[in-house]
């Protein structure tokens, strides 16, 4: 099977998730969400509660003179949370340490419970020549760290986006592991966000077979997985066997992005927004994408 997604693409403006957030506004009822709560273990690490975040993704990397409007705007759809584009550099421009520190900055004064930060450069590694790897995501994070330390109970780090496309993505397991390692090693507390490989889609469920090792290798048990629910999710049977795999082992999983149509089918986005919120999972709706905007 071949499912490939989002090569070459580009966000629209935040307005087009309107057609998305009208389904969650109906099914979930944004506008009275619960908070969400970061508990502090034993060991003293701050771990956020993914299970209530409601929220939409904002291409902050290509659209960077749009970021309080577009925050405000989500916020006034009641959304408790966005997950933002960023780039390390590799294959657009770098998001510098101080303009993250304004992202996360504005978020809390505007009310956010949390916020999801990714690295995009890695979207499709391994099929897309143009991404970069997960070690690389990493390097990033660390030049950073200094704008990220303290915000353990608001920021995750959602290491790359859709680190590995169909091509050798059994090789996501062990990079996926080591990339956990890099960061705790270099002092990183937060709550870790990984993305499946497949282009995100996980047809290949090399994320959902793996999870529990690929939790055991993080020290401080403080992860969360994501998996991309586009044209692969076409059915409400479908959804609803992903999300139950998870919940039924313990495991946290967040639906990282779903839309409406895509270039790989037609997901059944109204059983994306049901069983996240019967089985207690967090959300985030996708901007709309364009082929030939890039």
């Amino acid at each position: 099977m071949r499912v490939k997604t989002k090569m070459g693409k580009k966000w629209l403006s935040i307005l087009c998730t309107v057609v998305f957030l009208l389904n969650i506004l109906f099914i979930a009822n944004v506008t009275n969400l619960p908070k969400v709560g970061a508990a502090t273990s034993n060991d003293g690490v701050v771990k956020i509660d993914t299970s209530t975040l409601i929220g939409t993704n904002h291409a902050h990397c290509w659209y960077r003179d749009k970021l309080e409007t577009a925050l405000r705007g989500i916020r006034s759809w009641g959304m408790n949370s966005v997950r933002v584009v960023l780039s390390n550099g590799y294959r657009w421009t770098k998001i510098p340490a101080s303009e993250v520190a304004n992202i996360i900055s504005l978020s809390r004064s505007l009310g956010f419970r949390a916020i999801v930060l990714e690295v995009h450069d890695t979207t499709g590694y391994g099929e897309d020549g143009a991404a970069c790897s997960l070690a690389q995501a990493v390097e990033y994070w660390k030049e950073i760290k200094s704008v990220l330390e303290g915000n353990e109970d608001f920021v995750i780090i959602n290491i790359g986006n859709e680190p590995y496309g169909n091509n050798n993505y059994q090789n996501w397991i062990n990079d996926t592991k080591n990339a956990i390692k890099a960061l705790r090693d270099a002092g990183f507390k937060h709550t870790i966000m990984v993305d499946a490989p497949n282009w995100g889609q996980d047809w290949s469920n090399t994320m959902r077979d793996n999870a529990q090792s690929i939790m055991e290798a993080d020290p401080l048990r403080n992860l969360v997985f994501s998996i991309h629910m586009y044209g692969v999710y076409n059915t409400a049977s479908k959804v609803e066997e992903y999300i139950k795999s998870f919940v039924e082992k313990g495991l946290p999983l967040v639906i990282g992005e779903f839309g409406h149509q895509h270039t790989d089918g037609d997901p059944d986005e109204e059983a994306i927004v049901r069983y996240a919120k019967q089985y207690k999972i967090g959300e985030f709706s996708d901007a709309q994408w364009n082929e030939n905007s890039r």
